[in-house]
């Protein structure tokens, strides 16, 4: 006998709403309740194009039987509707940055605990297979190289690069490198938007490990690609190809050899990784892999980059931008 299926929705019908929906329809051992949007022509847009319908309002949302929700609204909003879909007992998965202040991302966390619901922070490069099979044989990596470059598009203008962009390259670095960070420097300035569109950061560990993360939706390519270096190797991750490669000193030779070894890599778009394992989690009630606590982590890290930025504008006397122009 089947399991009864899930029955999910999605808020938010912009462009990553719409993936979600997309991708909800696809997998199996779910129902696609319908979709929410304070823009109702968006909603019923979306909902023409996937075969689903529009649900008139959060509240209605309990009427139809939902079980989990994706929310894809905009930041400023994820606090309050995931505090408001916990509370009413819905399970969570919320796209990063999974809040606009800490204290609001403790409010998510605190509403998961009240409710005993999941929360999962939608960190979607996590599932992408060449972090997946890089996890499987970091050691102990003592210098990342990371650049996350984008030609510059009208999404997601409402918060800083750092949160749109590099907040993805800060959360996998805290789940390769289990130590506290004792150091961090960062640049960034404004270049199309009055947010930081560019943004440099050197960030070290209390292990020693240094990391160099640069992120930019200014740039005149697409570049989405980490290098980690740990005792006689070298690890190259490309995220859009979903590869890895693993060049290392071949041991027990006369002299000293150098070997290249692809992993072994499972292919499959990221966000239906993402998406089917937030269904396990909703299924068998284990903790999501990117939890509150995890999505915490890369957003108090987050801060730290933008406060690095406040700093050094402040010190070079820069007049692009202005404190309360941040975020």
């Amino acid at each position: 006998m089947s399991e009864k299926p899930i029955r999910v929705a999605v808020v938010g019908a912009g462009e990553f709403g719409r993936n979600h929906v997309r991708v909800w329809r696809e997998l199996e051992g779910v129902e696609l309740a319908g979709v929410v949007d304070a823009n109702a022509d968006r909603a019923a847009k979306i909902a023409a194009e996937f075969g689903t319908k529009v649900i008139r309002d959060l509240d209605a949302l309990a009427a139809e039987r939902v079980n989990a929700v994706s929310v894809a609204v905009p930041t400023r909003a994820h606090a309050e509707i995931g505090c408001r879909l916990l509370d009413a007992g819905m399970d969570v998965l919320v796209e990063k940055p999974m809040a606009a202040s800490l204290e609001e991302a403790d409010e998510l966390i605190a509403s998961a605990k009240r409710a005993g619901g999941i929360l999962q922070i939608g960190h979607v490069e996590r599932f992408n297979p060449a972090v997946v099979a890089a996890q499987k044989i970091v050691l102990r990596p003592m210098f990342f190289e990371v650049h996350r470059l984008g030609i510059f598009t009208p999404r997601s203008l409402d918060i800083d690069v750092v949160y749109d962009v590099m907040i993805h390259d800060l959360d996998i670095l805290l789940s390769l490198v289990d130590s506290p960070v004792v150091d961090l420097k960062a640049v960034g300035i404004p270049v199309i938007t009055d947010k930081v569109d560019i943004a440099h950061a050197r960030v070290e560990f209390a292990t020693g490990t240094v990391a160099n993360v640069t992120a930019s939706r200014v740039s005149t390519e697409r570049v989405r690609k980490m290098r980690f270096f740990q005792e006689h190797e070298y690890v190259s991750l490309d995220f859009a190809r979903q590869d890895a490669l693993r060049i290392r000193v071949k041991p027990g030779t006369p002299q000293p050899g150098i070997g290249f070894e692809k992993l072994e890599t499972a292919l499959e778009e990221p966000l239906r990784a993402e998406l089917r394992a937030f269904l396990d989690s909703v299924r068998t009630r284990k903790p999501s892999v990117v939890d509150g606590a995890a999505g915490r982590r890369a957003l108090a890290l987050a801060d730290g980059v933008m406060a690095g930025i406040l700093d050094h504008a402040r010190r070079v006397q820069l007049g692009a931008f202005s404190p309360q122009d941040i975020r």
